[in-house]
């Protein structure tokens, strides 16, 4: 029997797989992505809503503490980094970027100390649609 093998050592009439049974793999396979890929997706989405929401409550927090501290408003975000308030200003989840924030300013006074007007709030600059069915740019 040990001269019927051959040089790989496979035994005579021994072969690899068949093509039927690579093709029942690879549907498995793909099925299995089908399946994966959407999942994957929204888990995504839904953690750069979480992190979207995180940075604006952040920065929301800094803008009021800086009108409170300094007796006016904030008059641009880069304001909040040169004075300590934020360690640098986020990216934006949703545009991957940090230059797209779109900020609310008013002229009008929140607090009885303060002199000066300026932001008082800021958004995503994304035009996307959330899981809740809002634009990013109105959280």
């Amino acid at each position: 029997m040990i001269a019927a093998r051959t040089i790989r050592g496979r035994a005579k009439g021994e072969s690899g797989f068949t093509l039927v049974e690579l093709m029942i793999v690879m549907a498995i396979i793909g099925i299995l992505v089908s399946i994966a890929v959407p999942i994957y997706v929204r888990v995504v989405k839904s953690a750069k809503e979480a992190a979207l929401k995180e940075d604006l409550h952040v920065m929301r927090s800094a803008i009021d503490s800086y009108t409170v501290d300094k007796e006016k408003a904030p008059q641009s975000l880069d304001d909040l980094v040169q004075s300590g308030y934020l360690k640098s200003l986020p990216v934006d989840p949703m545009t991957s970027r940090n230059d797209t924030w779109i900020t609310g300013e008013s002229d009008a006074m929140r607090d009885i100390n303060e002199t000066q007007g300026g932001i008082d709030d800021v958004h995503s600059g994304s035009q996307g649609m959330g899981n809740d069915g809002t634009t990013y740019n109105t959280w």
